[in-house]
Protein backbone atom coordinates (compact mmCIF):
# COMPACT_ATOMS: atom_id res chain seq x y z
CA UNK A 1 0.00 0.00 0.00
CA UNK A 2 2.96 2.22 0.63
CA UNK A 3 4.46 1.84 -2.67
CA UNK A 4 1.31 2.72 -4.60
CA UNK A 5 0.94 5.51 -2.29
CA UNK A 6 4.75 6.77 -3.44
CA UNK A 7 4.47 6.12 -6.99
CA UNK A 8 0.85 8.49 -6.76
CA UNK A 9 2.19 10.97 -5.17
CA UNK A 10 5.44 11.10 -7.52
CA UNK A 11 3.24 10.98 -10.35
CA UNK A 12 0.82 13.86 -8.98
CA UNK A 13 4.54 15.62 -8.34
CA UNK A 14 5.40 15.30 -12.06
CA UNK A 15 1.97 16.52 -13.28
CA UNK A 16 2.09 19.61 -10.93
CA UNK A 17 5.14 20.34 -12.33
CA UNK A 18 4.22 20.11 -15.93
CA UNK A 19 1.18 22.25 -14.95
CA UNK A 20 3.45 25.04 -13.53
CA UNK A 21 5.37 24.91 -16.66
CA UNK A 22 2.73 25.28 -19.12
CA UNK A 23 1.83 28.16 -16.69
CA UNK A 24 5.21 28.85 -16.82
CA UNK A 25 5.39 29.39 -21.32
CA UNK A 26 1.60 31.04 -21.36
CA UNK A 27 2.49 33.69 -19.34
CA UNK A 28 6.05 34.66 -19.09
CA UNK A 29 7.99 35.85 -22.26
CA UNK A 30 10.21 34.31 -24.07
CA UNK A 31 13.71 36.38 -23.21
CA UNK A 32 12.64 35.89 -19.45
CA UNK A 33 11.91 31.99 -19.98
CA UNK A 34 15.69 31.73 -21.41
CA UNK A 35 17.04 34.00 -18.99
CA UNK A 36 15.73 31.80 -15.99
CA UNK A 37 16.99 28.82 -18.02
CA UNK A 38 20.27 30.24 -17.62
CA UNK A 39 20.21 30.85 -14.17
CA UNK A 40 18.73 27.40 -13.38
CA UNK A 41 21.28 25.83 -14.85
CA UNK A 42 23.91 27.70 -13.72
CA UNK A 43 23.03 27.08 -10.05
CA UNK A 44 22.44 23.43 -11.62
CA UNK A 45 26.20 23.51 -12.67
CA UNK A 46 27.44 25.00 -9.50
CA UNK A 47 25.80 22.28 -7.44
CA UNK A 48 26.96 19.44 -10.08
CA UNK A 49 29.90 16.99 -9.00
CA UNK A 50 30.51 17.36 -13.14
CA UNK A 51 32.06 19.39 -16.04
CA UNK A 52 31.70 19.20 -19.28
CA UNK A 53 34.04 19.98 -22.38
CA UNK A 54 32.35 20.29 -25.93
CA UNK A 55 34.57 19.42 -28.96
CA UNK A 56 32.74 20.70 -32.08
CA UNK A 57 33.61 19.24 -35.32
CA UNK A 58 34.45 22.93 -37.13
CA UNK A 59 35.95 25.67 -35.13
CA UNK A 60 35.65 28.79 -36.70
CA UNK A 61 36.82 28.38 -40.56
CA UNK A 62 38.78 25.53 -40.17
CA UNK A 63 38.31 21.38 -39.12
CA UNK A 64 39.07 20.93 -35.54
CA UNK A 65 41.95 18.41 -35.24
CA UNK A 66 41.02 17.15 -32.41
CA UNK A 67 37.41 16.42 -33.24
CA UNK A 68 39.40 13.82 -35.90
CA UNK A 69 41.54 12.40 -33.58
CA UNK A 70 38.17 11.83 -31.15
CA UNK A 71 36.48 10.08 -33.77
CA UNK A 72 39.54 7.87 -34.44
CA UNK A 73 40.13 6.94 -31.16
CA UNK A 74 36.75 6.27 -29.93
CA UNK A 75 36.44 4.10 -33.18
CA UNK A 76 39.71 1.97 -32.66
CA UNK A 77 40.26 1.95 -28.74
CA UNK A 78 39.80 -1.86 -27.22
CA UNK A 79 38.55 0.21 -24.02
CA UNK A 80 35.62 1.61 -24.63
CA UNK A 81 31.93 0.38 -24.97
CA UNK A 82 28.91 1.68 -26.50
CA UNK A 83 25.40 0.17 -26.62
CA UNK A 84 25.21 1.09 -30.50
CA UNK A 85 28.06 1.67 -33.05
CA UNK A 86 27.50 2.74 -36.57
CA UNK A 87 29.55 0.64 -39.37
CA UNK A 88 30.21 1.80 -42.85
CA UNK A 89 32.55 0.84 -45.97
CA UNK A 90 34.05 3.94 -47.56
CA UNK A 91 33.78 3.64 -51.20
CA UNK A 92 36.92 1.50 -53.23
CA UNK A 93 38.36 1.03 -49.39
CA UNK A 94 39.13 -2.40 -48.07
CA UNK A 95 38.32 -2.10 -44.35
CA UNK A 96 35.37 -1.18 -42.68
CA UNK A 97 34.92 1.78 -40.60
CA UNK A 98 33.24 2.03 -36.83
CA UNK A 99 31.79 5.05 -35.08
CA UNK A 100 29.93 6.17 -32.35
CA UNK A 101 25.85 6.74 -33.44
CA UNK A 102 24.24 9.80 -33.73
CA UNK A 103 22.97 11.27 -30.26
CA UNK A 104 25.15 7.90 -28.50
CA UNK A 105 27.16 7.83 -25.30
CA UNK A 106 29.87 5.53 -24.43
CA UNK A 107 32.49 5.35 -21.35
CA UNK A 108 35.82 5.16 -21.74
CA UNK A 109 38.48 4.91 -18.63
CA UNK A 110 41.99 6.62 -18.29
CA UNK A 111 44.63 5.93 -15.52
CA UNK A 112 41.41 5.02 -13.49
CA UNK A 113 39.29 7.80 -14.03
CA UNK A 114 36.00 7.22 -16.06
CA UNK A 115 35.16 9.76 -18.60
CA UNK A 116 31.91 9.42 -20.57
CA UNK A 117 31.54 10.28 -24.56
CA UNK A 118 28.53 12.01 -25.95
CA UNK A 119 28.28 12.33 -29.95
CA UNK A 120 26.04 15.38 -30.09
CA UNK A 121 24.69 15.83 -33.59
CA UNK A 122 21.51 18.97 -34.06
CA UNK A 123 20.48 20.29 -37.51
CA UNK A 124 22.06 23.42 -38.01
CA UNK A 125 19.51 26.89 -37.75
CA UNK A 126 20.47 28.15 -41.39
CA UNK A 127 21.67 31.72 -41.62
CA UNK A 128 19.97 34.45 -43.35
CA UNK A 129 23.34 35.04 -44.96
CA UNK A 130 26.51 33.19 -44.77
CA UNK A 131 29.97 34.13 -46.91
CA UNK A 132 30.76 30.30 -47.41
CA UNK A 133 28.59 27.23 -46.81
CA UNK A 134 28.36 25.29 -43.95
CA UNK A 135 27.33 21.49 -43.46
CA UNK A 136 23.56 20.83 -42.29
CA UNK A 137 23.84 19.25 -39.64
CA UNK A 138 26.52 20.56 -36.22
CA UNK A 139 28.39 17.81 -34.85
CA UNK A 140 30.42 17.43 -31.75
CA UNK A 141 31.64 15.44 -28.82
CA UNK A 142 30.61 16.33 -25.40
CA UNK A 143 33.23 14.72 -22.50
CA UNK A 144 32.05 14.85 -19.43
CA UNK A 145 34.49 14.09 -16.17
CA UNK A 146 34.16 14.69 -12.41
CA UNK A 147 35.38 17.81 -11.23
CA UNK A 148 38.36 16.67 -8.88
CA UNK A 149 39.39 14.54 -11.26
CA UNK A 150 39.85 17.60 -14.46
CA UNK A 151 43.67 18.60 -13.26
CA UNK A 152 44.41 15.06 -12.99
CA UNK A 153 43.63 13.99 -16.42
CA UNK A 154 42.28 16.39 -18.49
CA UNK A 155 45.48 17.15 -20.47
CA UNK A 156 46.88 13.78 -19.90
CA UNK A 157 44.27 11.96 -21.07
CA UNK A 158 43.70 14.58 -24.35
CA UNK A 159 47.59 14.25 -25.23
CA UNK A 160 46.81 10.65 -24.87
CA UNK A 161 43.84 10.37 -27.52
CA UNK A 162 46.04 12.48 -29.93
CA UNK A 163 48.44 10.01 -29.95
CA UNK A 164 47.07 6.98 -30.02
CA UNK A 165 44.85 8.56 -32.95
CA UNK A 166 48.27 9.66 -34.71
CA UNK A 167 49.29 5.81 -34.45
CA UNK A 168 46.17 4.40 -35.67
CA UNK A 169 46.89 6.59 -38.79
CA UNK A 170 50.37 5.49 -39.37
CA UNK A 171 49.14 1.82 -39.23
CA UNK A 172 45.71 2.57 -41.78
CA UNK A 173 47.31 1.49 -44.97
CA UNK A 174 44.50 3.41 -46.78
CA UNK A 175 45.86 6.97 -47.53
CA UNK A 176 43.64 9.24 -49.43
CA UNK A 177 44.50 11.25 -52.35
CA UNK A 178 42.18 14.67 -52.13
CA UNK A 179 42.00 17.27 -55.29
CA UNK A 180 40.14 20.88 -55.38
CA UNK A 181 36.96 20.98 -56.26
CA UNK A 182 35.58 22.39 -59.39
CA UNK A 183 35.67 26.45 -59.41
CA UNK A 184 35.88 26.60 -55.29
CA UNK A 185 32.56 24.50 -55.09
CA UNK A 186 32.11 22.85 -51.84
CA UNK A 187 30.52 19.28 -50.73
CA UNK A 188 27.77 18.94 -48.52
CA UNK A 189 29.90 19.32 -45.36
CA UNK A 190 31.33 22.15 -46.23
CA UNK A 191 34.61 20.83 -47.90
CA UNK A 192 36.46 22.03 -51.22
CA UNK A 193 38.34 18.77 -51.28
CA UNK A 194 36.93 15.48 -52.74
CA UNK A 195 39.02 12.45 -51.45
CA UNK A 196 39.24 8.86 -53.01
CA UNK A 197 41.14 5.94 -51.52
CA UNK A 198 45.23 6.15 -52.57
CA UNK A 199 46.41 2.94 -53.72
CA UNK A 200 49.33 3.36 -55.92
CA UNK A 201 52.46 1.01 -54.91
CA UNK A 202 54.84 2.60 -56.22
CA UNK A 203 57.85 2.01 -52.94
CA UNK A 204 61.15 3.65 -52.86
CA UNK A 205 62.47 -0.13 -53.22
CA UNK A 206 60.68 -0.20 -56.42
CA UNK A 207 61.69 3.68 -57.90
CA UNK A 208 64.06 3.43 -60.84
CA UNK A 209 66.56 6.12 -59.47
CA UNK A 210 70.11 5.97 -58.58
CA UNK A 211 70.47 4.42 -54.87
CA UNK A 212 72.70 6.88 -53.68
CA UNK A 213 70.21 10.15 -54.65
CA UNK A 214 67.53 7.48 -53.56
CA UNK A 215 68.96 7.02 -50.01
CA UNK A 216 69.69 11.26 -48.96
CA UNK A 217 66.38 11.53 -50.24
CA UNK A 218 65.28 8.43 -47.41
CA UNK A 219 67.22 10.34 -45.04
CA UNK A 220 65.92 13.87 -45.65
CA UNK A 221 62.43 12.95 -45.40
CA UNK A 222 63.22 10.65 -42.43
CA UNK A 223 65.04 13.78 -40.31
CA UNK A 224 61.80 16.34 -41.33
CA UNK A 225 59.17 13.35 -40.15
CA UNK A 226 61.40 13.54 -36.74
CA UNK A 227 62.10 17.34 -36.25
CA UNK A 228 59.38 18.61 -34.49
CA UNK A 229 61.81 20.11 -31.55
CA UNK A 230 64.19 21.01 -34.00
CA UNK A 231 61.60 23.40 -36.19
CA UNK A 232 60.19 24.54 -32.86
CA UNK A 233 63.57 25.35 -31.32
CA UNK A 234 64.34 27.63 -34.49
CA UNK A 235 61.47 29.13 -35.12
CA UNK A 236 60.77 27.60 -38.55
CA UNK A 237 57.45 26.53 -39.53
CA UNK A 238 57.24 22.35 -40.01
CA UNK A 239 57.21 22.22 -43.48
CA UNK A 240 59.55 21.47 -46.34
CA UNK A 241 59.33 22.05 -50.00
CA UNK A 242 60.90 19.63 -52.80
CA UNK A 243 61.44 20.07 -56.57
CA UNK A 244 61.41 17.64 -58.80
CA UNK A 245 62.44 18.61 -62.28
CA UNK A 246 63.15 16.21 -65.77
CA UNK A 247 62.27 14.83 -69.36
CA UNK A 248 58.67 14.07 -68.95
CA UNK A 249 58.37 9.75 -68.11
CA UNK A 250 61.74 10.17 -65.64
CA UNK A 251 59.68 9.05 -62.63
CA UNK A 252 58.47 12.48 -60.67
CA UNK A 253 54.50 11.78 -60.03
CA UNK A 254 55.89 7.95 -58.35
CA UNK A 255 58.72 9.68 -56.71
CA UNK A 256 55.31 11.71 -55.10
CA UNK A 257 53.55 8.30 -54.20
CA UNK A 258 56.92 6.60 -52.87
CA UNK A 259 57.18 9.43 -50.32
CA UNK A 260 54.02 9.39 -49.31
CA UNK A 261 53.64 5.55 -48.71
CA UNK A 262 56.84 5.99 -47.01
CA UNK A 263 55.73 8.60 -44.76
CA UNK A 264 52.33 7.56 -44.62
CA UNK A 265 50.73 10.87 -45.45
CA UNK A 266 47.86 11.99 -47.86
CA UNK A 267 48.05 14.02 -50.62
CA UNK A 268 46.56 17.09 -51.83
CA UNK A 269 46.69 17.37 -55.33
CA UNK A 270 46.49 20.81 -56.49
CA UNK A 271 44.64 21.85 -59.30
CA UNK A 272 45.67 25.48 -60.35
CA UNK A 273 43.45 25.86 -62.97
CA UNK A 274 40.17 25.21 -60.43
CA UNK A 275 41.16 28.31 -58.51
CA UNK A 276 39.90 32.00 -59.16
CA UNK A 277 41.95 34.00 -56.48
CA UNK A 278 44.56 33.92 -54.30
CA UNK A 279 41.83 34.31 -51.40
CA UNK A 280 40.64 30.80 -52.60
CA UNK A 281 43.83 29.93 -52.59
CA UNK A 282 44.74 30.27 -49.07
CA UNK A 283 40.83 28.93 -47.87
CA UNK A 284 42.54 25.54 -49.49
CA UNK A 285 45.67 25.54 -47.41
CA UNK A 286 43.60 26.19 -44.38
CA UNK A 287 41.56 23.15 -44.98
CA UNK A 288 44.49 20.48 -45.63
CA UNK A 289 45.21 18.61 -42.80
CA UNK A 290 48.73 18.17 -40.82
CA UNK A 291 50.89 15.30 -42.38
CA UNK A 292 50.16 15.59 -46.12
CA UNK A 293 51.92 16.35 -49.15
CA UNK A 294 50.47 19.22 -51.18
CA UNK A 295 51.76 18.63 -54.88
CA UNK A 296 51.32 20.76 -57.88
CA UNK A 297 52.46 18.86 -61.16
CA UNK A 298 53.52 20.82 -64.03
CA UNK A 299 53.52 24.06 -62.59
CA UNK A 300 55.13 25.74 -65.36
CA UNK A 301 51.61 24.67 -67.42
CA UNK A 302 49.46 25.49 -64.67
CA UNK A 303 49.28 29.48 -64.70
CA UNK A 304 51.27 32.22 -65.79
CA UNK A 305 54.04 31.56 -63.31
CA UNK A 306 56.89 32.24 -65.93
CA UNK A 307 60.12 34.95 -64.78
CA UNK A 308 58.82 38.10 -64.22
CA UNK A 309 61.51 39.65 -66.34
CA UNK A 310 60.09 37.89 -69.41
CA UNK A 311 57.52 39.12 -71.86
CA UNK A 312 54.73 36.86 -72.29
CA UNK A 313 54.38 34.67 -75.58
CA UNK A 314 52.66 36.65 -78.15
CA UNK A 315 50.91 33.58 -79.58
CA UNK A 316 49.12 33.16 -75.99
CA UNK A 317 47.71 36.88 -75.59
CA UNK A 318 47.15 38.39 -79.14
CA UNK A 319 46.80 42.30 -78.90
CA UNK A 320 43.17 43.10 -79.42
CA UNK A 321 42.35 45.03 -82.60
CA UNK A 322 39.16 47.31 -80.86
CA UNK A 323 37.81 47.82 -77.02
CA UNK A 324 35.11 44.91 -78.31
CA UNK A 325 37.63 42.64 -78.95
CA UNK A 326 38.62 43.02 -75.42
CA UNK A 327 35.41 42.42 -73.87
CA UNK A 328 34.52 39.24 -76.60
CA UNK A 329 37.60 37.98 -76.70
CA UNK A 330 38.11 34.48 -75.11
CA UNK A 331 41.49 35.26 -73.88
CA UNK A 332 40.49 38.32 -72.50
CA UNK A 333 37.90 36.92 -70.11
CA UNK A 334 40.35 33.55 -69.34
CA UNK A 335 42.74 36.39 -68.46
CA UNK A 336 40.15 38.10 -66.35
CA UNK A 337 38.66 35.36 -64.23
CA UNK A 338 42.24 33.76 -63.74
CA UNK A 339 43.96 35.95 -61.37
CA UNK A 340 46.26 33.71 -59.22
CA UNK A 341 49.11 35.25 -59.22
CA UNK A 342 53.00 34.41 -58.32
CA UNK A 343 52.83 36.65 -55.15
CA UNK A 344 50.05 34.55 -54.04
CA UNK A 345 51.56 31.35 -54.72
CA UNK A 346 54.64 32.43 -53.10
CA UNK A 347 52.56 33.21 -49.69
CA UNK A 348 50.99 29.85 -50.07
CA UNK A 349 54.66 28.55 -50.14
CA UNK A 350 56.43 30.21 -47.30
CA UNK A 351 54.14 33.18 -46.14
CA UNK A 352 52.13 33.21 -43.14
CA UNK A 353 49.10 31.36 -44.38
CA UNK A 354 52.12 28.18 -45.13
CA UNK A 355 52.37 28.39 -41.26
CA UNK A 356 48.57 26.57 -41.06
CA UNK A 357 48.83 23.26 -39.48
CA UNK A 358 52.00 21.79 -39.06
CA UNK A 359 53.93 18.77 -40.37
CA UNK A 360 53.24 19.31 -44.62
CA UNK A 361 55.00 19.13 -47.47
CA UNK A 362 55.25 20.82 -51.14
CA UNK A 363 56.34 19.38 -54.02
CA UNK A 364 56.50 21.07 -57.21
CA UNK A 365 57.46 19.04 -60.47
CA UNK A 366 58.45 20.78 -63.49
CA UNK A 367 59.75 19.60 -67.25
CA UNK A 368 61.66 23.56 -68.09
CA UNK A 369 63.06 24.73 -64.13
CA UNK A 370 64.41 27.05 -66.31
CA UNK A 371 61.02 28.49 -66.86
CA UNK A 372 59.95 28.94 -63.05
CA UNK A 373 60.45 32.47 -61.18
CA UNK A 374 63.43 32.34 -59.26
CA UNK A 375 61.99 33.54 -56.05
CA UNK A 376 59.73 30.62 -56.26
CA UNK A 377 63.30 28.27 -56.20
CA UNK A 378 64.95 29.77 -53.42
CA UNK A 379 65.16 27.76 -50.45
CA UNK A 380 62.50 28.01 -47.48
CA UNK A 381 60.35 27.14 -50.34
CA UNK A 382 61.51 24.62 -53.06
CA UNK A 383 64.26 23.15 -50.11
CA UNK A 384 65.44 20.47 -52.33
CA UNK A 385 65.56 20.60 -56.22
CA UNK A 386 65.79 16.31 -57.06
CA UNK A 387 66.57 16.21 -60.46
CA UNK A 388 64.41 13.07 -62.68
CA UNK A 389 67.22 12.27 -65.18
CA UNK A 390 67.49 9.34 -68.21
CA UNK A 391 67.44 5.81 -66.47
CA UNK A 392 71.10 5.10 -65.71
CA UNK A 393 72.80 1.49 -65.04
CA UNK A 394 71.68 1.12 -61.70
CA UNK A 395 68.17 2.48 -62.11
CA UNK A 396 67.89 -0.34 -65.38
CA UNK A 397 69.04 -3.16 -62.44
CA UNK A 398 65.46 -2.17 -60.27
CA UNK A 399 63.53 -2.27 -63.24
CA UNK A 400 65.05 -5.51 -64.82
CA UNK A 401 64.31 -6.84 -61.06
CA UNK A 402 60.60 -4.98 -60.80
CA UNK A 403 59.38 -7.09 -64.18
CA UNK A 404 61.81 -9.52 -64.77
CA UNK A 405 62.73 -10.56 -61.26
CA UNK A 406 66.15 -10.55 -62.09
CA UNK A 407 68.17 -9.95 -58.69
CA UNK A 408 71.32 -8.04 -58.54
CA UNK A 409 73.31 -10.96 -57.12
CA UNK A 410 72.45 -13.39 -60.85
CA UNK A 411 73.60 -9.79 -62.55
CA UNK A 412 76.89 -9.91 -60.42
CA UNK A 413 77.39 -14.11 -60.35
CA UNK A 414 76.49 -14.87 -63.89
CA UNK A 415 79.40 -15.20 -65.71
CA UNK A 416 77.82 -16.22 -68.68
CA UNK A 417 75.63 -13.05 -69.37
CA UNK A 418 79.16 -11.31 -68.65
CA UNK A 419 79.22 -9.74 -71.90
CA UNK A 420 75.54 -8.94 -72.17
CA UNK A 421 75.49 -6.96 -69.04
CA UNK A 422 78.34 -4.64 -70.32
CA UNK A 423 76.61 -4.22 -73.42
CA UNK A 424 73.27 -3.17 -71.59
CA UNK A 425 75.53 -0.48 -69.21
CA UNK A 426 77.15 1.01 -72.14
CA UNK A 427 73.98 0.84 -74.57
CA UNK A 428 71.72 2.38 -71.75
CA UNK A 429 73.96 5.48 -71.30
CA UNK A 430 73.98 6.12 -74.85
CA UNK A 431 70.26 5.89 -75.23
CA UNK A 432 69.18 8.71 -72.99
CA UNK A 433 66.20 6.17 -72.20
CA UNK A 434 63.14 7.49 -69.94
CA UNK A 435 62.35 5.25 -67.35
CA UNK A 436 58.83 4.85 -68.66
CA UNK A 437 60.09 3.66 -71.84
CA UNK A 438 62.64 1.22 -70.52
CA UNK A 439 59.63 -0.17 -68.42
CA UNK A 440 57.34 -0.70 -71.69
CA UNK A 441 60.10 -2.54 -73.00
CA UNK A 442 60.15 -4.85 -69.78
CA UNK A 443 56.59 -5.51 -70.05
CA UNK A 444 56.54 -6.62 -73.92
CA UNK A 445 59.03 -8.69 -73.10
CA UNK A 446 59.03 -10.57 -69.37
CA UNK A 447 56.72 -13.51 -71.44
CA UNK A 448 60.13 -14.28 -73.03
CA UNK A 449 62.79 -16.45 -70.21
CA UNK A 450 65.41 -13.89 -68.45
CA UNK A 451 67.93 -13.63 -71.27
CA UNK A 452 65.86 -13.20 -73.65
CA UNK A 453 63.99 -10.50 -72.63
CA UNK A 454 67.33 -9.04 -71.45
CA UNK A 455 68.25 -9.31 -75.90
CA UNK A 456 65.15 -7.97 -76.30
CA UNK A 457 66.14 -4.85 -74.01
CA UNK A 458 69.54 -4.47 -75.23
CA UNK A 459 67.99 -4.60 -79.24
CA UNK A 460 65.91 -1.17 -78.06
CA UNK A 461 68.42 0.34 -76.37
CA UNK A 462 70.72 -0.28 -79.40
CA UNK A 463 68.21 1.22 -81.64
CA UNK A 464 67.91 4.26 -79.44
CA UNK A 465 71.43 5.18 -79.45
CA UNK A 466 71.87 4.30 -83.24
CA UNK A 467 68.77 7.22 -83.68
CA UNK A 468 70.22 9.48 -81.90
CA UNK A 469 73.83 9.19 -83.39
CA UNK A 470 71.96 8.98 -86.75
CA UNK A 471 70.33 12.33 -86.13
CA UNK A 472 73.23 14.20 -85.60
CA UNK A 473 73.34 18.00 -84.11
CA UNK A 474 69.56 17.91 -86.11
CA UNK A 475 68.45 15.27 -84.00
CA UNK A 476 70.06 17.12 -80.84
CA UNK A 477 68.02 20.04 -82.03
CA UNK A 478 65.03 18.41 -81.81
CA UNK A 479 65.39 16.83 -78.59
CA UNK A 480 66.00 20.20 -77.07
CA UNK A 481 63.86 23.28 -78.73
CA UNK A 482 61.35 21.53 -81.47
CA UNK A 483 60.79 18.67 -78.93
CA UNK A 484 59.93 21.25 -75.99
CA UNK A 485 57.86 23.07 -77.90
CA UNK A 486 55.82 20.23 -79.22
CA UNK A 487 55.39 19.23 -76.07
CA UNK A 488 53.69 22.26 -74.72
CA UNK A 489 51.64 22.42 -78.25
CA UNK A 490 50.53 18.78 -77.20
CA UNK A 491 49.26 20.00 -73.73
CA UNK A 492 47.77 23.47 -75.10
CA UNK A 493 45.94 20.88 -77.24
CA UNK A 494 44.75 18.36 -74.48
CA UNK A 495 43.88 20.96 -71.93
CA UNK A 496 41.74 22.77 -74.55
CA UNK A 497 38.23 21.85 -74.77
CA UNK A 498 37.55 23.41 -77.93
CA UNK A 499 36.85 21.35 -80.94
CA UNK A 500 38.84 23.07 -83.37
CA UNK A 501 42.49 22.18 -81.49
CA UNK A 502 41.52 18.47 -82.09
CA UNK A 503 42.65 18.79 -85.94
CA UNK A 504 45.66 20.56 -84.41
CA UNK A 505 46.91 17.83 -82.03
CA UNK A 506 46.10 15.12 -84.75
CA UNK A 507 48.73 17.33 -86.93
CA UNK A 508 51.26 16.86 -83.80
CA UNK A 509 51.04 13.28 -83.60
CA UNK A 510 51.21 13.06 -87.47
CA UNK A 511 54.42 15.21 -87.34
CA UNK A 512 56.08 13.64 -84.16
CA UNK A 513 55.09 9.78 -86.14
CA UNK A 514 56.43 10.81 -88.90
CA UNK A 515 60.02 12.10 -87.86
CA UNK A 516 60.04 9.10 -85.71
CA UNK A 517 59.66 6.91 -88.90
CA UNK A 518 62.38 8.72 -90.82
CA UNK A 519 64.85 8.33 -87.64
CA UNK A 520 64.26 4.91 -87.57
CA UNK A 521 64.78 4.22 -91.29
CA UNK A 522 67.96 6.26 -91.17
CA UNK A 523 69.43 4.38 -88.43
CA UNK A 524 68.30 0.35 -90.23
CA UNK A 525 69.70 2.05 -93.68
CA UNK A 526 73.31 2.58 -91.69
CA UNK A 527 72.94 -0.72 -90.10
CA UNK A 528 72.55 -2.85 -92.96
Amino acid sequence: MKEVWTFGSVASLLGALAFFQSVLHSVLPHELRHVVAKFVQRIFNNFSAYCYFDITEIDGVSTNELYGAVQLYLSSSASVSASRLSLSRPVNSSSFTFGLSNNDRLVDSFAGITAIWEHVVTQRSSPSFSWRSLPDEKRSFTLCIRKKDKPLILHRYLDHIMEVAADIRRRNQDRLLYTNSRCGSMDARGYPWESVPFKHPSTFDTLAMDPIRKKDIIADLRRFAAGKSFYQKTGRAWKRGYLLYGPPGTGKSSMIAAMANFLGYDIYDLELTEVQTNSELRKLLMKTTSKSIIVIEDIDCSVSLTTRGSPPHPAANPPPHSMDDIFTSPASAAVSTKSVTLSGLLNFTDGLWSCCGSEKIFVFTTNHVEKLDPALLRSGRMDMHIHMSYCSFPALKILMWNYLGISEDELENGKENDILIRELEAAVEAAEITPADVSEVLIKSRRYEKRKAMEELLAVLKGKAAARRCGGAAGASLGSKEADEEEEQEKRALDSPKEENSEDFEQICDKKQGKKTELEGQSLENEE
